[in-house]
């Protein structure tokens, strides 16, 4: 295949702007990070914990994400409660191993979930059905629940409290708002925590 390697690149480039332009533009969303933000400070403030989920490149985002706020993401202060359901390989493969992968959230926040707590999945698809479980099972908990997702995910939205829609159908531009995303839910916790 005869390509132009500088015209790929550019077309790449526009193509992740125009999506996070389409993101900024849209109030909705600007909002929805806001009240977000807000839930995740107060229910930190009270003492209550984030869990983060979701496969693949979701896995590695909710493992970077939740270190932003157990480490520290701009400033030194104290570590706060954010926990990662991928990060135990352990509890991962026992519980796709003894009961079904599509459980290996939903087992996780059973036993580790308490009302008030915030839970997040990551989706660029919307349908995993392991991240939608998990979300179930948090909402049971009476937790507050929220989604990150792209534009064939709006289903999504049946099972969260709050849902970030990345204006994008392609993957890569979809992973990339879910961290801009998440870096500004951050980044606003802990300024208002500060």
């Amino acid at each position: 295949m005869d390509i132009n390697i500088d015209d790929e690149i550019r077309k790449s480039f526009n193509s992740a702007y125009n999506s996070i332009n389409a993101f900024i533009k849209d109030e909705k969303q600007i909002e929805t990070i806001k009240q977000v933000s807000i839930l995740i400070s107060g229910s930190l403030k009270n003492n209550h914990k984030v869990l983060w989920f979701g496969n693949g490149g979701s896995a590695s985002q909710a493992e970077h994400l939740s270190a932003e706020l157990s480490g520290r993401f701009k400033y030194d202060r104290k570590s706060y409660p954010s926990i990662a359901l991928t990060a135990n390989s352990a509890a991962v493969t026992a519980i796709a191993n003894d009961y079904d992968y599509s459980d290996i959230f939903s087992r996780q926040v059973e036993g580790l979930c308490s009302e008030g707590d915030v839970c997040i999945g990551l989706s660029t698809s919307g349908k995993s059905k392991n991240v939608l479980n998990g979300l179930k099972i948090a909402k049971q908990k009476k937790a507050i629940t929220v989604g990150l997702t792209g534009m064939k995910g709006l289903a999504m939205g049946d099972y969260v409290d709050y849902l970030i829609v990345a204006p994008s159908e392609e993957t890569e531009h979809i992973q990339e708002i879910h961290i801009i995303a998440g870096h500004m839910i951050c980044g606003l916790v802990e300024k208002i925590l500060l």
